[in-house]
C-alpha cells in the first residue's frame, strides 16, 4: 500500500501526533464511509479521509475524533 499524503494532511499529522502505521490501521481495518470524492476510514479515535487511484492510497486529512 503506498500512501501519498497531502501538506494538508501532513500538517494535521504533525499537530496531532499522528504516525503513517496509524494511518496503515485506519485504511486496512476501518470502517469505510464513501464520500463524495473518495472515502472516510474510521478506526478507533481517527478518521481519515482518501481517496484511491491505482495502487496509491491518497490521504487527504486525518482527524482525531473524541
Amino acid at each position: 500500500m503506498e500512501l501519498v499524503i497531502t501538506f494538508h494532511a501532513q500538517k494535521r499529522m504533525d499537530q496531532q501526533g499522528i504516525s503513517e502505521e496509524l494511518i496503515r490501521l485506519a485504511l486496512q481495518r476501518g470502517a469505510k464511509i464513501p464520500q463524495t470524492d473518495g472515502f472516510l476510514a474510521t478506526y478507533t479515535y481517527l478518521q481519515v479521509a482518501y481517496k484511491v487511484r491505482g495502487e496509491k492510497y491518497i490521504i487527504k486529512t486525518v482527524m482525531i475524533t473524541r
